[in-house]
Protein backbone atom coordinates (compact mmCIF):
# COMPACT_ATOMS: atom_id res chain seq x y z
CA UNK A 1 0.00 0.00 0.00
CA UNK A 2 0.96 3.52 -0.76
CA UNK A 3 2.03 5.70 2.50
CA UNK A 4 -1.23 7.26 4.00
CA UNK A 5 -0.69 10.77 4.50
CA UNK A 6 -3.31 10.41 6.91
CA UNK A 7 -1.51 8.32 9.23
CA UNK A 8 1.35 10.47 9.63
CA UNK A 9 -0.44 13.77 11.84
CA UNK A 10 1.37 12.18 15.14
CA UNK A 11 4.55 13.00 13.55
CA UNK A 12 4.13 16.71 13.63
CA UNK A 13 7.30 18.33 16.01
CA UNK A 14 5.26 19.43 18.42
CA UNK A 15 4.60 16.03 19.26
CA UNK A 16 7.89 15.50 20.91
CA UNK A 17 9.54 17.72 23.81
CA UNK A 18 12.06 20.48 22.06
CA UNK A 19 15.26 21.08 22.44
CA UNK A 20 16.98 24.62 22.30
CA UNK A 21 21.08 24.23 21.09
CA UNK A 22 21.32 28.17 21.11
CA UNK A 23 23.12 29.80 18.53
CA UNK A 24 24.24 26.24 17.10
CA UNK A 25 21.83 24.99 14.37
CA UNK A 26 20.23 21.65 15.07
CA UNK A 27 21.66 20.40 11.69
CA UNK A 28 24.65 21.37 12.66
CA UNK A 29 24.51 19.26 15.46
CA UNK A 30 23.76 16.02 14.06
CA UNK A 31 25.31 16.97 11.12
CA UNK A 32 28.95 17.15 12.67
CA UNK A 33 28.43 14.29 14.78
CA UNK A 34 27.69 12.28 11.61
CA UNK A 35 30.65 13.31 10.00
CA UNK A 36 32.79 11.83 12.33
CA UNK A 37 30.22 9.06 12.92
CA UNK A 38 30.53 8.13 9.03
CA UNK A 39 33.79 8.46 8.20
CA UNK A 40 34.90 6.49 11.20
CA UNK A 41 32.33 3.57 9.97
CA UNK A 42 33.83 3.99 6.06
CA UNK A 43 37.44 3.38 7.56
CA UNK A 44 36.13 0.71 9.84
CA UNK A 45 34.58 -1.58 6.36
CA UNK A 46 37.31 -0.76 4.22
CA UNK A 47 39.47 -1.89 6.89
CA UNK A 48 38.35 -5.25 7.00
CA UNK A 49 39.09 -5.77 3.37
CA UNK A 50 42.17 -4.18 3.91
CA UNK A 51 43.06 -7.07 7.16
CA UNK A 52 41.72 -9.64 5.04
CA UNK A 53 44.39 -8.81 1.64
CA UNK A 54 46.85 -8.32 3.86
CA UNK A 55 46.23 -11.47 5.83
CA UNK A 56 46.24 -13.36 2.13
CA UNK A 57 49.63 -12.00 1.68
CA UNK A 58 51.19 -13.01 4.44
CA UNK A 59 49.71 -16.46 4.26
CA UNK A 60 50.48 -17.05 0.05
CA UNK A 61 53.96 -16.33 0.60
CA UNK A 62 53.73 -13.00 -1.54
CA UNK A 63 54.76 -10.40 1.74
CA UNK A 64 56.00 -11.69 4.22
CA UNK A 65 56.16 -8.38 6.74
CA UNK A 66 52.30 -8.32 6.24
CA UNK A 67 51.56 -9.87 9.25
CA UNK A 68 53.66 -7.55 10.96
CA UNK A 69 51.55 -4.62 9.91
CA UNK A 70 48.22 -6.35 10.31
CA UNK A 71 48.03 -6.88 14.05
CA UNK A 72 49.09 -2.80 14.44
CA UNK A 73 46.54 -1.50 11.90
CA UNK A 74 43.37 -4.13 13.72
CA UNK A 75 44.73 -2.53 17.43
CA UNK A 76 43.90 1.13 15.61
CA UNK A 77 40.70 -0.16 14.07
CA UNK A 78 39.47 -1.73 16.81
CA UNK A 79 39.60 1.65 18.98
CA UNK A 80 38.41 4.05 16.17
CA UNK A 81 35.22 1.42 15.03
CA UNK A 82 34.27 -0.53 17.95
CA UNK A 83 35.00 2.85 20.62
CA UNK A 84 34.32 6.09 18.72
CA UNK A 85 32.49 4.14 16.24
CA UNK A 86 29.91 3.17 18.80
CA UNK A 87 30.03 6.54 20.87
CA UNK A 88 29.48 8.54 17.88
CA UNK A 89 26.96 5.71 16.93
CA UNK A 90 24.36 5.97 19.69
CA UNK A 91 24.89 9.83 19.77
CA UNK A 92 23.61 9.77 16.22
CA UNK A 93 20.08 8.03 17.60
CA UNK A 94 20.34 10.42 20.41
CA UNK A 95 20.93 13.79 18.40
CA UNK A 96 18.34 12.33 15.60
CA UNK A 97 15.71 11.63 18.35
CA UNK A 98 16.33 15.17 19.65
CA UNK A 99 16.40 17.13 16.50
CA UNK A 100 14.09 15.50 14.48
CA UNK A 101 11.85 12.80 15.79
CA UNK A 102 9.18 12.62 13.39
CA UNK A 103 11.97 11.86 10.55
CA UNK A 104 14.09 8.89 12.70
CA UNK A 105 10.07 7.59 13.57
CA UNK A 106 9.74 7.32 10.17
CA UNK A 107 12.62 5.51 9.06
CA UNK A 108 11.94 3.12 11.73
CA UNK A 109 8.42 2.83 11.25
CA UNK A 110 9.15 1.70 7.16
CA UNK A 111 12.62 0.26 7.82
CA UNK A 112 12.38 -1.40 11.28
CA UNK A 113 13.32 -5.09 9.91
CA UNK A 114 15.73 -3.72 7.55
CA UNK A 115 17.39 -2.08 10.91
CA UNK A 116 17.26 -4.71 12.46
CA UNK A 117 19.13 -6.79 9.51
CA UNK A 118 21.79 -4.21 9.58
CA UNK A 119 22.51 -4.48 13.12
CA UNK A 120 22.83 -8.29 13.29
CA UNK A 121 25.51 -7.59 10.46
CA UNK A 122 27.09 -4.98 12.72
CA UNK A 123 26.81 -7.52 16.04
CA UNK A 124 27.93 -10.27 13.85
CA UNK A 125 31.02 -8.11 12.13
CA UNK A 126 32.05 -6.62 16.34
CA UNK A 127 31.71 -10.20 17.62
CA UNK A 128 34.48 -10.97 14.64
CA UNK A 129 36.48 -8.21 15.31
CA UNK A 130 36.82 -9.05 18.99
CA UNK A 131 37.52 -12.72 18.51
CA UNK A 132 40.26 -11.92 16.34
CA UNK A 133 41.62 -9.98 18.46
CA UNK A 134 41.38 -11.41 21.70
CA UNK A 135 42.65 -14.94 19.61
CA UNK A 136 44.06 -14.18 16.55
CA UNK A 137 47.18 -15.13 17.57
CA UNK A 138 46.19 -18.61 18.69
CA UNK A 139 44.43 -19.54 15.48
CA UNK A 140 46.02 -20.93 12.29
CA UNK A 141 46.10 -19.41 9.56
CA UNK A 142 42.94 -20.30 8.24
CA UNK A 143 40.90 -19.63 11.23
CA UNK A 144 42.58 -15.75 10.60
CA UNK A 145 41.59 -15.69 7.17
CA UNK A 146 37.69 -17.12 7.43
CA UNK A 147 37.99 -14.69 10.88
CA UNK A 148 38.84 -11.87 8.77
CA UNK A 149 36.36 -12.96 5.79
CA UNK A 150 33.38 -13.01 7.97
CA UNK A 151 34.14 -9.41 9.50
CA UNK A 152 34.64 -7.68 6.44
CA UNK A 153 31.44 -9.48 4.88
CA UNK A 154 29.34 -8.36 7.84
CA UNK A 155 31.16 -4.47 7.59
CA UNK A 156 29.91 -4.39 4.07
CA UNK A 157 26.67 -5.79 4.90
CA UNK A 158 26.17 -3.47 7.60
CA UNK A 159 27.07 -0.58 4.85
CA UNK A 160 25.01 -2.38 2.45
CA UNK A 161 21.70 -2.10 4.59
CA UNK A 162 22.15 1.21 6.07
CA UNK A 163 22.88 2.57 1.99
CA UNK A 164 18.99 1.71 1.34
CA UNK A 165 17.80 3.60 3.86
CA UNK A 166 19.57 6.92 3.71
CA UNK A 167 19.32 7.34 0.14
CA UNK A 168 15.76 6.42 0.36
CA UNK A 169 15.59 9.89 2.05
CA UNK A 170 16.56 11.33 -1.45
CA UNK A 171 14.89 9.12 -3.66
CA UNK A 172 12.23 7.22 -1.98
CA UNK A 173 11.15 6.26 -5.88
CA UNK A 174 8.30 4.01 -6.20
CA UNK A 175 7.70 3.39 -2.63
CA UNK A 176 6.09 7.22 -2.96
CA UNK A 177 3.62 5.51 -5.02
CA UNK A 178 3.61 2.03 -3.67
CA UNK A 179 4.48 1.93 -0.31
CA UNK A 180 6.66 -1.33 -0.83
CA UNK A 181 9.81 -1.39 1.36
CA UNK A 182 11.86 -2.80 -1.51
CA UNK A 183 11.21 -0.25 -4.00
CA UNK A 184 11.79 2.42 -1.16
CA UNK A 185 15.01 0.37 -0.04
CA UNK A 186 16.41 -0.63 -4.09
CA UNK A 187 15.82 2.94 -4.79
CA UNK A 188 17.43 5.31 -7.51
CA UNK A 189 20.28 6.17 -5.90
CA UNK A 190 21.03 2.63 -4.26
CA UNK A 191 23.60 1.27 -6.16
CA UNK A 192 25.84 4.22 -7.20
CA UNK A 193 25.54 5.45 -3.15
CA UNK A 194 26.60 2.38 -2.28
CA UNK A 195 30.01 1.51 -4.99
CA UNK A 196 30.71 5.53 -4.50
CA UNK A 197 30.99 4.26 -0.65
CA UNK A 198 32.80 1.31 -1.00
CA UNK A 199 35.23 3.35 -2.75
CA UNK A 200 35.37 5.60 -0.31
CA UNK A 201 36.16 2.94 2.37
CA UNK A 202 38.92 1.03 0.30
CA UNK A 203 40.78 4.76 0.19
CA UNK A 204 40.35 5.39 3.89
CA UNK A 205 41.48 2.28 4.80
CA UNK A 206 44.81 2.82 2.82
CA UNK A 207 45.57 5.88 3.91
CA UNK A 208 44.68 4.64 8.09
CA UNK A 209 47.20 1.82 7.26
CA UNK A 210 49.43 4.38 5.46
CA UNK A 211 49.83 6.26 8.69
CA UNK A 212 50.34 3.81 11.49
CA UNK A 213 52.74 2.00 9.29
CA UNK A 214 55.12 5.22 9.18
CA UNK A 215 54.00 5.31 13.25
CA UNK A 216 55.19 1.58 13.72
CA UNK A 217 59.16 0.79 14.94
CA UNK A 218 61.23 -1.46 13.65
CA UNK A 219 60.40 -1.28 9.90
CA UNK A 220 62.99 -0.10 7.93
CA UNK A 221 62.83 2.53 4.89
CA UNK A 222 62.54 -0.36 2.55
CA UNK A 223 60.34 -2.39 4.20
CA UNK A 224 57.72 0.65 4.70
CA UNK A 225 58.46 1.14 0.74
CA UNK A 226 57.85 -2.62 0.07
CA UNK A 227 54.21 -2.71 2.18
CA UNK A 228 52.95 1.11 0.94
CA UNK A 229 53.10 -0.82 -2.72
CA UNK A 230 50.88 -3.45 -1.55
CA UNK A 231 48.59 -0.50 -0.33
CA UNK A 232 48.37 1.12 -3.41
CA UNK A 233 46.07 -1.15 -5.44
CA UNK A 234 43.28 0.29 -2.56
CA UNK A 235 43.32 4.08 -4.74
CA UNK A 236 42.91 2.24 -7.89
CA UNK A 237 39.17 2.28 -7.52
CA UNK A 238 39.34 6.07 -7.62
CA UNK A 239 39.71 6.27 -11.02
CA UNK A 240 35.87 4.92 -11.36
CA UNK A 241 34.74 7.92 -9.16
CA UNK A 242 34.38 10.46 -11.32
CA UNK A 243 31.73 7.63 -13.62
CA UNK A 244 30.37 6.81 -10.26
CA UNK A 245 29.81 10.70 -9.00
CA UNK A 246 27.92 11.03 -12.22
CA UNK A 247 25.58 8.45 -11.98
CA UNK A 248 24.82 9.28 -8.56
CA UNK A 249 24.24 13.13 -9.98
CA UNK A 250 22.06 11.44 -12.49
CA UNK A 251 20.05 9.37 -10.41
CA UNK A 252 18.82 12.75 -8.32
CA UNK A 253 16.05 14.38 -9.44
CA UNK A 254 16.19 17.67 -11.35
CA UNK A 255 16.09 20.30 -8.75
CA UNK A 256 17.88 18.69 -6.24
CA UNK A 257 21.29 18.06 -9.02
CA UNK A 258 20.37 21.73 -9.70
CA UNK A 259 21.46 23.27 -6.25
CA UNK A 260 24.73 21.31 -6.60
CA UNK A 261 25.36 22.05 -9.85
CA UNK A 262 24.85 25.97 -9.29
CA UNK A 263 21.63 26.58 -7.89
CA UNK A 264 22.85 27.14 -4.27
CA UNK A 265 26.22 29.02 -4.25
CA UNK A 266 26.83 27.09 -0.75
CA UNK A 267 26.15 23.90 -1.89
CA UNK A 268 28.17 24.42 -5.22
CA UNK A 269 31.12 25.21 -3.31
CA UNK A 270 30.92 22.39 -0.98
CA UNK A 271 30.48 19.90 -4.17
CA UNK A 272 33.88 21.52 -5.98
CA UNK A 273 35.37 20.91 -2.34
CA UNK A 274 34.23 17.17 -2.51
CA UNK A 275 35.91 16.80 -5.96
CA UNK A 276 38.56 18.96 -5.96
CA UNK A 277 40.30 16.65 -2.66
CA UNK A 278 38.86 13.28 -4.07
CA UNK A 279 41.19 14.41 -7.24
CA UNK A 280 43.96 15.17 -4.94
CA UNK A 281 43.83 11.80 -3.08
CA UNK A 282 43.39 9.75 -6.15
CA UNK A 283 45.43 11.11 -8.00
CA UNK A 284 48.37 11.09 -5.61
CA UNK A 285 47.41 7.85 -4.85
CA UNK A 286 47.82 6.19 -8.28
CA UNK A 287 50.09 8.14 -9.88
CA UNK A 288 52.18 8.91 -6.78
CA UNK A 289 52.13 5.54 -5.04
CA UNK A 290 50.28 2.59 -7.36
CA UNK A 291 52.41 3.80 -10.75
CA UNK A 292 55.72 5.60 -9.59
CA UNK A 293 56.04 3.20 -7.16
CA UNK A 294 56.63 6.93 -4.58
CA UNK A 295 57.08 6.64 -0.79
CA UNK A 296 54.66 8.10 1.66
CA UNK A 297 55.54 9.15 4.60
CA UNK A 298 53.56 9.92 7.82
CA UNK A 299 53.03 13.64 7.34
CA UNK A 300 51.59 12.93 3.97
CA UNK A 301 49.85 10.12 4.84
CA UNK A 302 48.17 12.36 7.92
CA UNK A 303 47.85 15.40 5.23
CA UNK A 304 46.11 13.22 2.68
CA UNK A 305 43.85 11.48 5.81
CA UNK A 306 42.33 14.88 6.57
CA UNK A 307 41.76 16.16 2.88
CA UNK A 308 39.55 12.91 2.79
CA UNK A 309 37.75 13.58 6.09
CA UNK A 310 36.93 17.48 4.76
CA UNK A 311 35.75 15.60 1.16
CA UNK A 312 33.52 13.02 3.26
CA UNK A 313 32.15 16.31 5.57
CA UNK A 314 31.67 18.24 2.24
CA UNK A 315 30.26 15.06 1.02
CA UNK A 316 27.86 14.66 3.42
CA UNK A 317 26.71 18.20 3.28
CA UNK A 318 25.96 17.87 -0.15
CA UNK A 319 23.67 14.51 0.63
CA UNK A 320 21.64 16.52 3.55
CA UNK A 321 21.06 19.45 1.39
CA UNK A 322 20.18 18.22 -1.66
CA UNK A 323 16.70 16.68 -0.30
CA UNK A 324 15.63 20.06 0.64
CA UNK A 325 12.78 21.52 1.23
CA UNK A 326 12.67 17.54 2.79
CA UNK A 327 14.16 15.38 4.93
CA UNK A 328 12.26 11.95 3.21
CA UNK A 329 11.56 13.36 -0.25
CA UNK A 330 7.95 14.02 -1.20
CA UNK A 331 6.87 12.86 2.55
CA UNK A 332 8.25 14.74 5.21
CA UNK A 333 9.41 18.37 4.88
CA UNK A 334 12.87 19.39 6.86
CA UNK A 335 11.13 20.87 9.54
CA UNK A 336 8.60 17.39 10.02
CA UNK A 337 5.51 19.09 8.64
CA UNK A 338 3.80 16.29 5.65
CA UNK A 339 2.90 17.60 2.36
CA UNK A 340 -0.91 17.08 2.49
CA UNK A 341 -1.08 18.89 6.65
CA UNK A 342 -0.07 22.32 4.84
CA UNK A 343 -3.02 23.03 3.92
CA UNK A 344 -4.98 21.87 7.28
CA UNK A 345 -2.07 24.09 9.32
CA UNK A 346 -2.93 27.03 7.62
CA UNK A 347 -6.54 26.63 9.07
CA UNK A 348 -5.91 25.43 12.66
CA UNK A 349 -2.93 26.51 13.24
CA UNK A 350 1.01 24.95 14.10
CA UNK A 351 0.39 25.75 17.79
CA UNK A 352 -3.08 24.07 18.08
CA UNK A 353 -1.40 20.88 18.67
CA UNK A 354 1.99 21.99 20.74
CA UNK A 355 1.48 21.04 24.57
CA UNK A 356 4.67 22.57 25.35
CA UNK A 357 4.94 25.89 27.18
CA UNK A 358 8.03 28.18 27.23
CA UNK A 359 10.94 28.49 29.81
CA UNK A 360 11.41 31.63 29.41
CA UNK A 361 7.72 32.80 28.61
CA UNK A 362 8.36 35.65 31.04
CA UNK A 363 11.05 37.17 28.63
CA UNK A 364 8.62 37.98 26.43
CA UNK A 365 6.60 41.04 27.13
CA UNK A 366 3.49 40.12 24.71
CA UNK A 367 1.32 36.97 24.31
CA UNK A 368 1.77 37.63 20.43
CA UNK A 369 5.60 37.29 20.65
CA UNK A 370 5.55 34.30 22.92
CA UNK A 371 3.06 32.83 19.76
CA UNK A 372 6.02 33.86 17.54
CA UNK A 373 8.79 32.05 19.59
CA UNK A 374 6.17 28.75 19.36
CA UNK A 375 6.16 29.08 15.78
CA UNK A 376 9.66 29.73 15.03
CA UNK A 377 10.48 26.62 17.16
CA UNK A 378 8.11 24.12 15.55
CA UNK A 379 8.34 25.30 11.97
CA UNK A 380 12.27 27.09 11.94
CA UNK A 381 14.66 25.53 14.45
CA UNK A 382 15.30 22.58 12.83
CA UNK A 383 17.47 24.70 10.21
CA UNK A 384 18.04 28.23 11.63
CA UNK A 385 18.69 30.21 14.72
CA UNK A 386 18.24 33.82 15.68
CA UNK A 387 21.58 34.40 16.26
CA UNK A 388 23.76 31.64 15.48
CA UNK A 389 24.48 29.39 12.11
CA UNK A 390 21.85 30.13 9.46
CA UNK A 391 20.50 32.79 12.19
CA UNK A 392 17.06 34.45 10.69
CA UNK A 393 18.21 37.92 12.11
CA UNK A 394 20.80 38.09 9.93
CA UNK A 395 18.97 36.65 6.43
CA UNK A 396 15.86 38.62 7.05
CA UNK A 397 16.26 40.94 10.30
CA UNK A 398 16.66 44.42 7.88
CA UNK A 399 13.56 43.22 5.50
CA UNK A 400 11.01 45.94 6.33
CA UNK A 401 7.97 44.09 8.13
CA UNK A 402 5.97 43.95 4.84
CA UNK A 403 8.61 42.11 3.25
CA UNK A 404 8.86 40.14 5.90
CA UNK A 405 5.00 39.17 5.66
CA UNK A 406 5.34 38.68 2.26
CA UNK A 407 8.30 36.54 1.89
CA UNK A 408 7.25 34.24 4.71
CA UNK A 409 3.74 33.72 3.25
CA UNK A 410 5.44 33.02 0.14
CA UNK A 411 8.40 30.93 1.61
CA UNK A 412 8.90 28.07 -1.01
CA UNK A 413 8.99 30.52 -3.54
CA UNK A 414 11.42 33.29 -2.17
CA UNK A 415 13.18 30.04 -1.25
CA UNK A 416 12.99 27.01 -3.57
CA UNK A 417 14.71 24.99 -0.78
CA UNK A 418 12.41 26.21 1.89
CA UNK A 419 8.67 23.91 2.35
CA UNK A 420 5.80 26.28 2.42
CA UNK A 421 4.38 28.01 5.52
CA UNK A 422 2.46 25.69 7.96
CA UNK A 423 0.23 27.88 9.98
CA UNK A 424 -2.33 30.39 9.84
CA UNK A 425 -2.41 34.32 9.33
CA UNK A 426 -1.96 35.05 12.92
CA UNK A 427 0.95 32.91 13.43
CA UNK A 428 2.73 34.04 10.44
CA UNK A 429 2.45 37.27 11.97
CA UNK A 430 3.56 36.33 15.25
CA UNK A 431 6.54 34.97 13.88
CA UNK A 432 7.36 38.40 11.75
CA UNK A 433 6.76 40.08 14.68
CA UNK A 434 9.31 37.84 16.67
CA UNK A 435 11.91 37.99 14.30
CA UNK A 436 11.59 41.92 13.84
CA UNK A 437 11.51 42.07 18.06
CA UNK A 438 14.72 39.94 18.25
CA UNK A 439 16.43 42.13 15.60
CA UNK A 440 15.89 45.11 17.56
CA UNK A 441 17.34 43.61 20.71
CA UNK A 442 14.63 42.67 22.83
CA UNK A 443 13.18 45.75 23.94
CA UNK A 444 11.37 46.35 27.24
CA UNK A 445 7.64 46.90 25.24
CA UNK A 446 6.47 46.43 21.69
CA UNK A 447 3.31 46.73 20.25
CA UNK A 448 1.10 43.96 19.42
CA UNK A 449 0.36 43.40 15.73
CA UNK A 450 -3.55 42.18 15.18
CA UNK A 451 -4.90 44.40 12.43
CA UNK A 452 -7.72 42.40 10.93
CA UNK A 453 -6.58 43.98 7.12
CA UNK A 454 -3.10 42.65 7.69
CA UNK A 455 -4.05 39.20 8.25
CA UNK A 456 -6.36 39.16 5.37
CA UNK A 457 -3.26 40.16 3.18
CA UNK A 458 -1.35 37.24 4.34
CA UNK A 459 -3.65 35.08 3.78
CA UNK A 460 -3.77 36.12 0.19
CA UNK A 461 -0.54 36.07 -0.22
CA UNK A 462 -0.44 32.25 1.69
CA UNK A 463 -3.35 31.34 -1.02
CA UNK A 464 -0.89 33.08 -4.06
CA UNK A 465 1.77 30.90 -3.09
CA UNK A 466 -0.29 27.95 -2.45
CA UNK A 467 0.11 25.38 -0.25
CA UNK A 468 2.90 22.47 -2.57
CA UNK A 469 6.53 23.33 -3.41
CA UNK A 470 7.25 25.70 -6.03
CA UNK A 471 8.22 22.99 -9.05
CA UNK A 472 5.33 21.25 -8.01
CA UNK A 473 2.69 24.55 -7.81
CA UNK A 474 4.73 25.35 -10.65
CA UNK A 475 3.26 22.08 -12.71
CA UNK A 476 -0.37 22.42 -11.42
CA UNK A 477 -0.54 26.12 -12.74
CA UNK A 478 0.71 24.18 -16.00
CA UNK A 479 -1.91 22.11 -15.61
CA UNK A 480 -4.73 24.21 -14.79
CA UNK A 481 -3.63 26.87 -17.46
CA UNK A 482 -3.94 23.65 -20.13
CA UNK A 483 -7.28 22.86 -19.17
Amino acid sequence: MAPDPAALPNFLPSAYPVNDYGPIMKGMAIGGLGIFHVFLAQFAIGGGFLLFWFEWLAQSGREPLARRLIDSVFRVLIFLSFVLGALTGVGMWLTSIQVSAPTIGLMVDEFHWIWATEWIFFWIEVVAGYAFFRYGDRLSGRERLTLLAIYSIAGFGSLFWINGILSWQLTPGGWVTSGSIWEGFFNPTFWPSLLFRTVVCLVLAALGAAIVLNALPGFSREERERLLHQLSPFFLPMLAMPILGAWYLAAMPADSRGWILGGSMVMTMFFNIAAGSSALIGGYGVIALWRQKNYMNGATATLLAAIAFGATGAGEFIREGARKPYSVRETLYSNAITPAQVASLRETGVLATDPYPLRDASDYPTEQLREGRLVYRNLCSVCHTIRGANALDALMGDWAIEQKRLNVAMLQWTEGFMPPFAGTAEELEALVQYIAWEHKHRPAAWPESRDPAVFAEIREALKRAGPHPAPRAQELAGSEEAR
